[in-house]
């Protein structure tokens, strides 16, 4: 996958339908009857990376503060969702350290890992720092769980909702109608090639989550170092 090229259409074709008030607000965020919980393995970037992104997102509260912003407690990259998120889901009917032994079959030893956050892209119902891998070491990784996965009958959802091949990270979420528009995708334009940073990847978490990776709602299961 070429991914600049990837981003750069989501780009293209999301803010256009944004401009347009075609975009998508999410009704279950605020919701206290939101049920809906799996397990993820994610990366989490450095300090100096969230820092930069907040410092994006104060710009974008001072014109839009009613959208919703990731703390960075939550801003992750999803390496796989394990078991996507649903209704009902019990972490207490599932054998955990048979997933964690099972994981770490798939992960490297000794190689390392960079990411760089650079730019952004979108959906129609929501904002995303672009991120980029120096080698192919991460899909190695996704391609590894598949096949473990699909191999075992243990309990997983690997790819049900698409098959995951970027670095991405969500960081605005739209949850009310836009009272400054405008302004708002003014300043997604100005960031739109901005160097948040890269950061080398060090583990990888395990954890019990709800659909926005809340900390409130997120239980770390277990850390693999790489």
């Amino acid at each position: 996958m070429d991914l600049k090229a990837h981003y750069r259409k989501l780009y293209v074709e999301s803010l256009e339908m944004i401009s347009a008030d075609r975009y998508e607000l999410d009704t279950l965020l605020d919701s206290k009857d939101d049920r809906r919980f799996g397990i993820t393995l994610i990366i989490r970037p450095s300090d100096e990376v969230k820092e930069a992104i907040q410092s994006f997102l104060e710009a974008l509260k001072k014109v839009e503060p009613y959208q919703y912003y990731y703390p960075s407690s939550d801003i992750h990259i999803t390496v796989m969702s394990i078991i996507s998120c649903y209704e009902g889901f019990n972490l207490e009917t599932i054998d955990l350290p048979k997933y964690i032994g099972l994981i770490n079959k798939c992960l490297p030893k000794e190689q390392s890992l960079k990411i760089q956050f650079k730019g952004l892209t979108a959906s129609n119902s929501c904002i995303m720092v672009q991120g980029f891998m120096e080698n192919k070491l991460l899909n190695e990784i996704r391609n590894n769980l598949r096949v473990e996965f699909n191999a075992s009958n243990l309990e997983q959802s690997l790819d049900k909702r698409y098959a995951i091949q970027t670095a991405h990270s969500t960081v605005v979420r739209f949850r009310k109608q836009f009272e400054q528009k405008d302004r708002f995708l003014k300043l997604i334009d100005y960031f739109s090639d901005y160097n948040f940073g890269s950061f080398e990847v060090k583990n990888l978490e395990l954890v019990y989550n709800d659909w926005y990776q809340r900390k409130t709602f997120v239980k770390k299961l277990h850390q693999f170092e790489i």
